[in-house]
């Protein structure tokens, strides 16, 4: 019986001081309430970026609405990936690319300026020219991965708008 009021504490403890600190599991964000209605734009709206923003949108309980002049806008401006070489094998070929995805996106509120930011993410990717196929399908995969890191850093960024 004490064992048991002993564990108890400890995990009612353990509960009490995670939940004190502000923890919260990772994708769960608070969105301000004045952005929980906003209009998504895009130069594609079929792009995979667009496509995993209004994903997270979803996900993150925030309606998608028409454009108009009272609801807040969040504009996917650019999105590009360059490719900078990073070392060389000694027959001078690459050995070794560094990857860097850049995203430029702006937030407008109603009657404000609207505030432009931007999302950096750089991954470092081998290449071996003996195995072009299966390095092709690892770059697809890698690039995938950085979309959906820059579309969760576009929702927290959406969380740490300061609404007047």
């Amino acid at each position: 019986m004490l064992i048991k009021r002993i564990c108890f504490t400890i995990i009612a403890l353990s509960v009490l001081l995670s939940a004190g600190c502000g923890f919260k599991l990772q994708g769960n964000y608070s969105i301000p309430e004045q952005l929980t209605t906003l209009h998504l734009s895009s130069q594609d709206q079929y792009s995979q970026l667009t496509r995993l923003v209004r994903e997270r949108l979803r996900l993150n309980n925030i309606t998608l609405v028409k454009e108009s002049n009272d609801t807040p806008k969040l504009q996917l401006i650019t999105d590009s990936l360059d490719r900078t070489t990073l070392s060389l094998y000694p027959t001078g070929n690459v050995a070794e690319y560094e990857l860097a995805y850049h995203v430029t996106f702006t937030v407008t509120l109603p009657e404000q300026d609207s505030q432009q930011f931007n999302v950096d993410i750089k991954r470092d990717y081998l290449d071996d020219p003996r195995t072009a196929l299966a390095k092709s399908r690892e770059m697809e995969i890698l690039l995938k991965e950085m979309r959906i890191q820059a579309a969760d850093q576009i929702i927290q960024t959406l969380a740490t708008i300061e609404v007047n």
